[in-house]
């Protein structure tokens, strides 16, 4: 578990430090990435972020809800998820894990190669943010927490990359109905709430979807073939002290054969009258 949780951190570590220094040339080509964007949904149809976010805005404490479940449940959900499949799920958490780690780790990537402005930084086209348009508390509310994250990592989105995996996790590996309805769900909303607030756009919302879907299919296929077994350290100590193990071997051998009843020596006596 130590092991676990101690790779998380750093790999998390590693990921937030990455984010911050990665763009350390001007943030012009990433309002230029930002136009193309904006053109592209445009030809495409799909350019609904500005709707969306008058909409927000037209019910304050809507927006309000939206702001906080942006700030706090991409990691709060993730996480919890996280430690629920290494307890209850130990058979599928190692490739689980590995998915979420690979998809995170290619988002990097994206965010060297694309920096990408967020909407709410293009007040020309009509974008808020509704989180200093209602002086509400949000990710990026104060000033510290606006320095110490890269603000121009937007593509891919991974509050949509990471909403997915959670809702797989979900429908994939619980029985309950409403559970597997609230995986469904809980990606729809996060991608209504990142669009809404004017933090992500459409494509790199789909961007980040395609990429966890890809990390998945790969890392099933690593899997699949070896799936792993976690060991909890009462399994591995029954398995090394078990009745009969050979000293000095980790897992243990099995009790030597007791011989069949025809096979044992007769008892001194047996089958003589006194």
């Amino acid at each position: 578990m130590w092991r676990e949780l101690l790779l998380i951190v750093l790999f998390y570590t590693g990921y937030s430090l990455t984010r911050i220094v990665l763009v350390q040339d001007g943030t012009a080509s990433a309002f230029a990435h930002a136009d193309q964007i904006l053109r592209l949904e445009g030809t495409l149809g799909i350019d609904v972020e500005r709707s969306l976010n008058e909409a927000l805005l037209d019910v304050p404490w809507l927006a309000r809800a939206a702001n906080l479940f942006y700030a706090t449940m991409h990691f709060a959900v993730t996480l919890g998820m996280v430690v629920w499949l290494y307890l209850r799920r130990p058979q599928d958490y190692r490739w689980l894990r590995t998915s979420l780690m690979v998809a995170t780790g290619v988002a990097v990537l994206g965010f060297w190669l694309y920096p990408l402005a967020p909407p709410r930084f293009l007040h020309e086209a009509g974008f808020v943010d509704p989180v200093t348009a209602l002086q509400s508390f949000g990710l990026y509310a104060s000033d510290a927490s606006a320095t110490m994250t890269n603000q121009y990592a937007a593509m891919p989105s991974m509050h949509a990359g990471w909403a997915l995996w959670c809702g797989f996790v979900l429908v994939r590996l619980t029985s309950r109905w409403w559970l597997k309805a609230l995986g469904v769900l809980y990606p729809v909303t996060t991608t209504l709430v990142i669009i809404a607030t004017a933090n992500h756009y459409v494509v790199d919302a789909a961007a980040g979807f395609a990429l966890v879907a890809g990390a998945l299919a790969l890392s099933w296929l690593l899997y699949a073939g070896r799936p792993p077994r976690l060991l909890d350290a009462r399994d591995r100590l029954v398995r090394r002290f078990a009745p009969g193990a050979v000293p000095g071997t980790s897992g243990g051998a099995a009790p030597a054969p007791r011989p069949a009843a025809d096979d044992r020596p007769e008892p001194v006596g047996a089958g003589h009258s006194s």
